[in-house]
């Protein structure tokens, strides 16, 4: 199943080619497999209710009514949202004596209303607050890519993204603050979409930072994101493919392009130059707002400030059990007041409005998702410079778009056997079908068809 995507399977469902129960049971297996990665990718295996959630969907597929497209589709969910009678632990060990959840998350009912079978927690950086994806609690599932060296997978829904290359899943769920869905998508060579925030339901979502949170997906391609974000948004999008020939992008100079890793810079001049050849108008714009995040957030910005507030009560008690470099970022927060939150809305709000007035008249902007290719786990492991300066590349790029309340995706944009780089398309506020449309047209335009 590694190379079945999340629309390939609710195909083969659909013409009988095989049945929920042969996903499920191929699934558990990779999960299972001692030579893989399941051990440090999942928190949680739900392996008796997956293969219950399989055989219902096989019955009502059986009678020809099946719940939806993905009605007995093998779906993960990172280990945020609250599953009913389970602890929700984060990636932490600082949860594991909580209380049980008494009610799904919004996004698990809406997966499960769908028939898509969940079939565990995945893994994550603790408490989401890191674009790279370790976890000294749980394990840290390693990159598909260059699986020898055991290269990171980004995070922080870091097990979301090797659930689905390993095929231990066809799709994902996560959550992305700063990145966290894009950055692995695009350290593991998959597509990974934020939707504007406000498109999904958040109950039942452990919170980092309840100004900039996102819920969002990642599969192997743009039309199984499409898939999956049907399932889980309050509205259904339905995108069309867009014409190249009529597009205007814009590439921001400011920041975004600044200190790229080889192999990063060359993928994606070699992408420009592909999409402009397909007739895509394609224009270099200042941007210099985005120079201004650095001194915005100097202080730790919302996400410390907001976590602080969400933490402060388990930090007095248990602040031994954090990984040390998740708590640093924590405690960023604790100086951090209502004034201060006050003053980080208006100057977003300004600064929003600003960078509106400067793109709206594009159809998307592009840009790396990540200025670098996946370190591998031992050298950020092992040093804390190396750790947090990965961390502030992995997170620099993406997280101009949650501050700007946008929608993106990252589609893989690197030749056959390279190193994964990972090409963001982004867009305003509740633009996301457009986005959409734009992504499916710029994905094709890659393969080559």
């Amino acid at each position: 199943m590694a190379k079945l995507t999340l629309v390939q399977a609710a195909a083969g469902l659909a013409s009988g080619e095989f049945t929920s129960r042969q996903l499920i049971a191929g699934a558990l297996a990779q999960i299972a497999d001692p030579q893989g990665e399941g051990e440090r990718t999942f928190t949680q295996v739900y392996a008796d209710w997956a293969q219950q959630q399989a055989l219902a969907a096989d019955q009502r597929r059986a009678v020809g009514k099946p719940l939806s497209p993905l009605d007995g589709v093998p779906v993960s969910i990172k280990d945020l949202f609250d599953v009913s009678g389970q602890v929700t632990t984060a990636g932490s060990w600082v949860l594991a004596d909580a209380a049980v959840a008494k009610k799904h998350a919004a996004t698990v009912e809406r997966l499960l209303q769908a028939g898509a079978v969940v079939i565990g927690k995945t893994n994550m950086t603790e408490f989401a607050y890191s674009g790279l994806g370790l976890n000294p609690h749980f394990g840290t599932p390693a990159n598909p890519w260059d699986r020898a060296a055991r290269r990171i997978p980004g995070g922080s829904s870091s097990g979301a993204a090797v659930a689905v290359a390993d095929g231990m899943c066809c799709g994902a769920v996560g959550s992305d603050t700063g990145g966290s869905v894009r950055i692995p998508a695009a350290f593991c060579g998959l597509t990974g979409y934020k939707p504007t925030a406000r498109r999904m339901a958040s109950g039942g979502l452990l919170p980092l930072s309840p100004s900039l949170d996102s819920i969002g997906v990642i599969a192997h391609d743009v039309a199984s994101c499409i898939a999956l974000d049907a399932a889980i948004a309050e509205q259904a999008l339905r995108p069309e493919s867009q014409s190249l020939e009529s597009a205007r992008f814009a590439v921001p100079q400011t920041l975004v392009l600044d200190s790229l890793d080889e192999e990063v810079a060359a993928a994606f001049g070699r992408t420009l130059k592909r999409l402009a050849q397909a007739g895509a108008q394609i224009e270099a714009i200042p941007c210099s707002e985005f120079a201004e995040l650095a001194e915005i957030n100097g202080a730790g910005g919302f996400t410390a400030l907001e976590s602080w507030h969400w933490h402060q009560p388990l930090i007095a008690e248990y602040a031994e059990g954090y990984d040390p470099r998740v708590l640093s970022r924590i405690r960023r927060g604790q100086p951090l007041g209502a004034s201060d939150l006050q003053q980080l809305r208006q100057l977003r709000a300004s600064w929003q409005q600003r960078v509106t007035a400067k793109v709206q008249g594009f159809d998307a902007l592009l840009m790396p998702t990540a200025p670098l290719i996946a370190p591998t786990i031992a050298e950020l492991a092992e040093d804390d410079e190396a750790y947090f300066r990965a961390n502030g590349a992995a997170l620099r790029n993406p997280s101009v778009i949650n501050f700007l309340d946008g929608c993106a995706l990252s589609l893989p944009c690197q030749r056959p056997g390279e190193a994964p780089v990972g090409l963001m398309v982004a867009g305003l506020p509740m633009h996301d079908q457009a986005l959409l449309g734009w992504a499916l047209a710029i994905e094709r335009c890659l393969a080559g068809a």
